[in-house]
């Protein structure tokens, strides 16, 4: 479908617990970027220790619900201000930024609200629930002139990068397949199915490193617990010019398993995220056709060259993520992951869900982009 032609433009409750606003009147260092964080859950504190160890940026509060986990911030960052109100952080005129690691079922409104009170945004993925919501919290970034930003942790892995790199360097020619498996045992979600929980994190890696966007999708799964989401799942994606992806997600599996496979006219990709080192491998494998255009005359040679594992960069991935979070910040650059990444990954997942209830039926995607 429809090459991304301008994504080259972006820069790599109510009751209080201990919380006091701090003054409009203290000017926070130059440049300094004040950074509050809703969710102190599984994700939340790695976000508050990467932000908290960043030159330029300063956690100054952290919102949750559970009084248990604002003991565990106050305990570890006792100068961070802690409270059960997460409307606190809107009110604050000292925050510049709102990092949002919640359930995604409460996303839409706490971005939303973020964005209202003139807070740029960090939202965890996926974005939102639906893709209405997504354009919504999209022009109104834009409107007020805040950055809007998606937590696509995997793009700003070193291996990544490196996959990006090769496509788009022709290293790997024509694009023929990319296939994906992302299995392990748990953690079920109650809210969301297996797509929506590890499917994303392929999505949002292959929108990405491919730079284009399926034009259809097939899935299939089932859910083996009664009454909650789908916890195997697989998804086809279809592109023009013979393209085509394929993503298996389970959380039954007996084995954990990250692992991608990228085959092109000149060279395959295996992407394994579990190695602990030579994570991408590149293949001087391939085919090569020879012979008339007559299917009986036609024969087909195998090739068989080198492995070579390319140099990786290996700063962690968040600490990447949030320095470009501070830098699209300081600079007024659009950020990799922006808020139309994170929609062209829910658009995916929302049509996947529909195919889903229809056993695999193909559904269509509008690919057609938002006004630059």
């Amino acid at each position: 479908m429809t090459n991304i032609s301008d994504r080259s433009k972006s820069s790599f409750g109510s009751n209080v617990y201990p919380y006091s606003v701090i003054s409009s009147n203290q000017q926070s260092p130059a440049n300094t970027i004040n950074i509050g964080v809703i969710g102190y859950g599984y994700w939340g504190p790695n976000l508050v220790r990467s932000f908290a160890e960043l030159p330029g940026a300063e956690v100054v509060a952290v919102s949750d619900f559970n009084v248990a986990r604002l003991s565990k911030v106050q305990s570890r960052y006792p100068a961070i201000k802690v409270t059960t109100n997460s409307q606190d952080l809107f009110a604050d005129p000292t925050i510049d930024a709102i990092a949002i690691a919640t359930p995604v079922s409460t996303h839409f409104d706490l971005a939303l609200a973020a964005l209202q009170a003139g807070k740029h945004v960090l939202v965890e993925k996926p974005m939102t629930v639906n893709s209405q919501q997504a354009i919504t919290l999209i022009e109104e970034a834009k409107r007020r002139n805040l950055v809007l930003m998606v937590d696509h942790t995997f793009v700003y892995t070193g291996a990544v990068r490196k996959m990006r790199e090769l496509v788009a360097n022709k290293v790997v020619g024509d694009i023929y397949y990319y296939d994906s498996v992302r299995v392990n045992l748990g953690l079920f979600q109650h809210d969301v199915n297996v797509l929506w929980d590890l499917a994303v994190h392929d999505l949002s890696i292959m929108d990405y490193v491919l730079q284009s966007e399926p034009y259809a999708v097939s899935a299939t799964g089932i859910s083996h617990v009664p009454g909650k989401p789908e916890n195997i799942a697989y998804l086809t994606l279809f592109f023009e010019n013979n393209l085509i992806a394929h993503i298996h997600a389970n959380w039954l599996a007996p084995v954990k398993v990250r692992r991608t496979l990228l085959g092109g006219s000149q060279k395959m990709i295996c992407y394994d995220d579990l190695e602990p080192s030579e994570k991408v491998k590149v293949y001087d494998k391939g085919i090569t056709v020879n012979g008339s255009e007559k299917m009986y005359q036609m024969l087909v040679g195998y090739r068989t060259g080198d492995m070579w594992a390319p140099k990786l960069d290996m700063t962690e991935a968040l600490q990447t993520e949030a320095s470009q979070f501070i830098h699209c910040i300081q600079q007024g650059d659009r950020p990799i992951t922006d808020g139309e990444a994170g929609l062209r990954v829910v658009k995916i997942l929302e049509a996947a869900t529909q195919s889903m209830k229809k056993q695999g039926g193909l559904v269509e995607l509008n690919t057609a982009r938002l006004a630059a």
